[in-house]
């Protein structure tokens, strides 16, 4: 049985990254971005408190694949086919009869099924003063307060928002890491300390074509437009690479001149010793022309050092 299950989770992460939102390869307007650092399962949790309930909705969200174990919350669940679900928890003042239910925002229908229609636009689109990624996808429903109500679609909108202090993991509520462990911690180590989330609720309500929608501002510099990796990042091997080549290349040419003058002398004259090498009169008075060329520099400093000119009468 938990074979089948991980064949299952497996078929559905390929179809969920055949049919919607390749987190790792995001291309618009030249520009390229990569959200895989934020990948694995997070949540964030919304409260409401009126005169009769307190409403506790936990997202649970994983942009870069599904959710799998995390789409379960308690008896809730929401289909772990899911990139993005919610699960409310409304406890009555009186306490009183709670009410736990599960629903699906973002993802592929079982089988592969439906779409996350993804839609992904640079906020300067938006705002030519705000850097960073809008991303909306869909593939989710929602019935409402009650579960006698007609379905509506659900959908997410996310505002990855450039900020160049942010990882985009501080104050997460992580559930799974999609990536190493050493990789994580390096992250949460080089972040600056802050009591406040990277990851902020909006709001979630019924818009305007008649669908739920789920708005998020996440903070990181993974949606800045300049942003280069680690592994993108020019590194100064690359640029001493160009000058290691031009050495190379001198040093052969340099060879290959001296073997072949030394190698044309010996034939066509028999010369011997330092005759062999091309030039080889000047190559022996090269520390004597050294040590003229430092006399006159010397010379020339010392006589700089004294005064010059008319002298006053």
């Amino acid at each position: 049985m938990r074979l089948q299950t991980a064949a299952s989770l497996a078929v559905f992460s390929s179809l969920a990254s055949a049919l919607g939102f390749d987190c790792k390869h995001i291309k618009i307007d030249n520009y390229k971005y990569d959200l895989s650092p934020l990948g694995g399962a997070h949540e964030i949790t919304h409260s409401v408190s009126t005169d009769d309930f307190v409403t506790n909705t936990t997202y649970r969200l994983n942009i870069c694949n599904i959710l799998g174990d995390s789409a379960h919350m308690g008896d809730a669940t929401c289909g772990t086919s899911k990139n993005i679900c919610g699960f409310v928890n409304r406890s009555p003042v009186d306490g009183n009869g709670d009410l736990t239910f599960g629903f699906p925002i973002v993802g592929l229908e079982p089988l592969g099924e439906g779409s996350k229609d993804p839609e992904v636009k640079r906020l300067k689109e938006i705002d030519a003063e705000t850097e960073g990624l809008r991303v909306k996808l869909a593939g989710g429903s929602y019935k409402g307060d009650g579960n006698d109500q007609k379905a509506k679609k659900a959908a997410a909108v996310i505002e990855f928002q450039c900020d160049n202090e942010r990882s985009g993991l501080e104050g997460l509520h992580t559930l799974a890491e999609a990536e190493p462990k050493e990789r994580r911690r390096r992250e949460e180590e080089t972040a600056p300390k802050t009591n406040s989330s990277s990851l902020q609720f909006k709001s979630f309500a019924l818009a305007d074509d008649d669908t739920y929608v789920l708005r998020l501002d996440w903070r990181t510099k993974y949606a800045c437009d300049n942003f280069e990796g680690d592994t993108d990042k020019p590194s100064t091997s690359n640029s001493w690479g160009f000058f290691t080549w031009l050495i190379i290349i001198a040093f052969l040419c340099t060879a290959a001149y001296l073997i072949f003058g030394s190698w044309l002398n010996y034939n066509r004259y028999g010369a011997r010793g330092w005759d062999l090498l091309p030039h080889g009169d000047t190559i022996r008075d090269v520390p004597y022309i050294f040590q003229d060329w430092l006399r006159r520099v010397v010379n020339t400093l010392q006589g700089a050092g004294s005064r010059g000119g008319y002298s006053a009468v």
